[in-house]
């Protein structure tokens, strides 16, 4: 039974006051409540907190916070034999108005420090917008290549290989863009990179009207700068967010990138009669180096560099971090990680998601307009749509693990449930696809294979940090890059398909066999203990 004793004295300025204790039961470190009865307080902390089981605490604690990450609620620091304590117990006022408790503790001579928005809520926030750009400069060029392709008469072969000249850069950059954030912070990095790639995307109309070769290395380079925004992070939300807020954090961001496809498949075909097919790109580039100002002045690659975070908030997430970290240790061999069957599922993993994603990514306006005859606006709709729901079944998945943890599931069968439904779903929605009829149907099974497959994020995505969290944005960086060659391989081969065969559902049925297979191969596999230390 843990108890909560002598919290506090408190001095009344109209009325003696009233307070009781309250016993807590349960396990050690369970904290009790504080109850205090008084209809007109003027507060002065001044005496020990509770203890519990001998850990010390402080008493007035508050329940705000941001719901979605967990936030913690407002927290009275005690200063005393020579360490900090935080508060660890919560306290409820009865009868007393809000404002008359703020100016209560405002004039404590106890520091109060607010934690209404928590610091790491700020972080999220803008990693999902700026994965949000980084979709949305994608798509541009997905929705641009139908006009551009009827304007310089390109085949739908050459249309394949134009596409994939963003993950020829890609494929290098995912590389060591990991090791580039893990040595010099993901704050640089990701900054570096939003701004040479809406610098490419603004070259890209002009490229197109130069030569092909020009084209083809702008994208390029446009690859080169999106490929270190994944590996970065994976790096950077782990330095922020405690293991069982992680898969959330994950989800919004990836949210936000997928919100990414959405607003330019939408945006995209109507704003292009205004503004043209340059300015459309200069839009959406101009976004880039505004979201660039605001976040080399607000984040920080550590909670430990920031100067705006509550002290309360930063133990929160030094106490989460998981894996003990050997200083000097060597980062492991290739031999070494490609001999552990566990880095290999999650390698595998990636392939295949990268394989499925960039076939859909690339090709779906150009399938409902092939196969159904609709035009570029509404082949953008029905594109879009599926990109919507997957946003949020991102979060969804991303929540359910973070769930399942907390309430003490097993790491590793959650990432295994996770991953089952990321791969399973699309599978079968893929499969189903040659007996849509109509395009309304054909976006159902799209947005149903989209949205499912949202869950890897809970899966190989977050798996990585399970098993070696010391190296996980240079090992990201690795699967992620052989993923791209698979995404390249996938891309260029759905042209080819297309053209040779005059159909797209054989490459379809290809795509969903290596879903199933992948899925298998996990499930033996993978694992969430600690392999790389």
């Amino acid at each position: 039974m843990a108890s909560v004793r002598s919290c506090v004295s408190v001095k009344s300025a109209v009325s003696p006051v009233s307070y009781r204790s309250t016993r807590a039961a349960g396990a050690a470190g369970v904290s009790g409540t504080l109850r205090v009865r008084s209809p007109s307080l003027a507060l002065g902390v001044d005496g020990g907190c509770a203890s519990s089981s001998g850990r010390g605490s402080v008493v007035i604690s508050g329940g705000g916070g941001l719901g979605l990450l967990g936030g913690d609620g407002p927290r009275i620091i005690r200063r005393g034999g020579g360490r900090e304590v935080l508060a660890m117990c919560s306290a409820s006022f009865d009868g007393v108005r809000p404002a008359a408790g703020a100016a209560a503790v405002a004039s404590s001579a106890v520091q109060p420090v607010p934690a209404a928005f928590p610091e790491r809520a700020k972080v999220v926030a803008l990693v999902a917008a700026i994965m949000l750009l980084c979709n949305a400069d994608r798509v541009v060029m997905s929705v641009a290549v139908v006009p551009l392709s009827a304007q310089y008469g390109w085949s739908s072969s050459f249309v394949g290989i134009v596409q994939s000249s963003f993950l020829w850069g890609y494929v290098f950059s995912s590389m060591v863009g990991g090791a580039l954030a893990d040595k010099y912070g993901g704050k640089k990095v990701m900054a570096g990179a939003a701004a040479l790639w809406s610098l490419a995307t603004i070259l890209t109309p002009w490229a197109a009207s130069r030569s092909t070769i020009m084209l083809l290395a702008v994208r390029a380079l446009f690859g080169l700068a999106e490929g270190v925004a994944f590996p970065t992070m994976s790096t950077f939300l782990p330095k922020w967010f405690p293991t069982h807020e992680r898969a959330t954090a994950v989800g919004i961001s990836m949210g936000g990138f997928h919100l990414g496809n959405v607003i330019s498949f939408l945006a995209t075909p109507i704003i292009m009669p205004y503004i043209g097919l340059s300015g459309t790109f200069v839009f959406f580039a101009s976004l880039g180096y505004l979201w660039l100002s605001v976040w080399m002045l607000n984040v920080e690659s550590d909670p430990l560099d920031s100067r705006t975070i509550s002290k309360s908030e930063l133990q929160l997430i030094l106490a989460g971090r998981t894996g003990s970290k050997v200083q000097g240790s060597k980062f492991p061999s290739l031999r070494e990680l490609f001999s552990k069957t566990e880095f290999l599922a999650i390698t595998l993993a990636n392939v295949v998601n990268n394989w499925g994603y960039f076939v859909l990514l690339s090709w779906m306006p150009v399938y409902f307009k092939t196969v159904y005859n609709v035009n570029l606006k509404q082949a953008a709709w029905f594109s879009a749509i599926p990109w919507a729901v997957m946003a949020m079944s991102g979060y969804v998945a991303g929540a359910s693990a973070d769930f399942l943890i907390k309430s003490g599931f097993s790491i590793g069968p959650v990432r295994k449930i996770m991953q089952s439904i990321g791969f399973m779903g699309p599978c079968v929605s893929l499969l189903c696809l040659r007996f849509a009829q109509t395009p309304s149907v054909a976006a159902v099974l799209m947005t149903i294979a989209l949205s499912l497959s949202s869950f890897s994020q809970a899966g190989y995505f977050c798996n990585i940090q399970d098993i070696a969290p010391k190296y996980a944005g240079s090992l990201h960086g690795m699967t992620n890059g052989i993923g791209t060659v698979a995404a390249i391989v996938s891309t260029i081969g759905t042209g080819y398909f297309v053209q040779w065969l005059g159909s797209f559902q054989a490459f379809l049925t290809l795509t969903a066999a290596l879903y199933f297979s992948a899925t298998v191969f996990y499930n033996i596999y993978a694992t969430g203990d600690l392999i790389f230390d």
